[in-house]
This record gives C-alpha cells, structure tokens and sequence, in this order.
C-alpha cells in the first residue's frame, strides 16, 4: 500500500463497510464477477477482499468491503481555529 492510499484509508478518515459476505466460495465468485461486470457499481481502488479463514471450528467466510469516508469533525464552541 502506497503512503497516500494509507492516508486516505486511516481509521479517523471514515469507515469499512461490509458489501457482501458468504461462506460459500461458489457464490463468492459469482457475486464478485458479476459486481466486476456492472460498471460504476464499486470503487475498486476503495474495496477489500477478505479471507477469514476459520479452520476447523468456523467455515472460511469470504467478506467484500468498501472505504465510506467520513465527513469532516463539526466545528467545537470554544474552539479558537473554528
């Protein structure tokens, strides 16, 4: 990850949000090719794919998220600089 994308996705720079999830690695190649072919649909330059692996006690669960960013902090009375 390059220092400007780590900038943009911060934690205090906005939110993860959670698309699509499945347990299912069919359905999981499905939704994201079809996702791929509408055009517009997602930011990829702002979505994670994730691999949670669960071994033998949880099934692999397979999660697409995007970036949402924040909205700027609102202005504080008593703040000098607002």
């Amino acid at each position: 990850m390059r220092q400007g994308d780590a900038d943009r996705l911060a934690a205090d720079a906005g939110r993860w949000e959670v698309v699509f999830e499945t347990q299912d690695v069919s359905e999981w190649r499905t939704q994201v090719r079809r996702l791929r072919a509408e055009r517009n649909q997602i930011d990829w330059s702002m979505a994670r794919m994730d691999t949670l692996c669960g071994r033998l006690v949880h099934p692999t669960t397979y999660r697409l998220s995007v970036f949402v960013p924040g909205s700027a902090p609102a202005p504080t009375k008593g703040n000098p600089g607002n």
